[in-house]
């Protein structure tokens, strides 16, 4: 097979094969990246839920520490947390229609690939 050419629409298939299955780590690791991050406002959700309102709360902005009121941390990151959420779940539906594109690529591909074999 190494010495077949492969028709020009063939190789546009398997590059574009290629580029779907790159763009889908890169979905998946921007996915895992926001799972973190929302791990993370859960975690200091639940502290501030255990804290009355006259704890002191300090909230990192930049590399800064700020004196900030409680509600108002809770109120910032319930909305991160929100944020956070739709975009997962954006991201997990992109990744989702990108495994289907990729296996009607492959299919694809490997029926046209059958009879140069």
């Amino acid at each position: 097979m190494s010495n077949v050419k492969l028709p020009a629409q063939l190789q546009e298939q398997l590059l574009r094969l290629q580029q779907l299955q790159q763009t889908l780590q890169t979905v998946s690791a921007q996915r895992q990246q926001l799972e973190l991050e929302n791990s993370d406002v859960d975690k200091a959700l639940a502290e501030l839920v255990k804290m009355d309102n006259t704890s002191i709360i300090y909230k990192s902005i930049g590399s800064l520490l700020v004196k900030s009121e409680r509600q108002k941390v809770m109120n910032e990151l319930s909305e991160r947390k929100e944020l956070l959420t739709t975009r997962i779940l954006v991201l997990t539906k992109q990744r989702s229609r990108m495994e289907e594109r990729i296996k009607n690529l492959q299919r694809t591909v490997q029926e046209r690939l059958k009879p140069l074999s």
